[in-house]
């Protein structure tokens, strides 16, 4: 039987592909870093040679295009993804859900892996539309907790990273408060 395992406490699964886009990959190892480190080079190449930056919905159009070639061949990546960026044309947020069928979804929120079994609903009932960073945390702090309590492996915390107009920046965020059960 498989089941959900830590192979290292301190992974990033996050690939940054340019100055407002971020990545986020769960899937078989080999794939999720072959995949990202593809579609990185492929977005930084495509913004060297036409001196501009793909906007989060183009670099979502591409994944969802070499997903959808991948699904055709002999070696399908088996990666689901969350991409979050800041498009600078439309001075908004967008972020799209990718799994390996190719299939691509804008959301205004979004977990992954097993974490979405348990933080789904949490972000159902306090997100909104006009949210702030601050409240952000909160429920941030609220879907961590949850885990902690009610996930069946020693959960080690999270690494934060913000997207906004100005750039991407990881958070500093407490890990080690400790969770009672009610």
């Amino acid at each position: 039987m498989r089941g959900a395992s830590i192979l290292k406490t301190n992974d990033d699964k996050t690939k940054t592909l340019n100055k407002h886009t971020l990545m986020a990959l769960v899937g078989e190892a080999g794939d999720t870093i072959q995949f990202a480190e593809y579609v990185q080079a492929n977005i930084q190449l495509y913004s060297k040679r036409n001196a501009s930056e793909l906007s989060p919905s183009e670099t979502s159009s591409f994944i969802r295009t070499e997903l959808a070639k991948s699904l055709r061949s002999r070696n399908p990546y088996t990666v689901n993804l969350l991409l979050g960026g800041f498009d600078a044309e439309t001075q908004k947020p967008q972020l799209f859900w990718i799994d390996y069928l190719a299939s691509c979804v804008p959301l205004p929120y979004a977990a992954h892996g097993y974490a979405q079994y348990y933080c789904l609903s949490i972000l159902d009932k306090h997100h909104h539309p006009d949210i702030s960073f601050e409240q952000g945390t909160k429920i941030l702090r609220m879907c961590t907790d949850e885990l902690k309590r009610r996930l069946p492996i020693d959960f080690k915390g999270v690494l934060v990273k913000v997207v906004t107009k100005d750039g991407i920046r990881t958070e500093e965020y407490d890990n080690d408060n400790i969770v009672y059960a009610p």
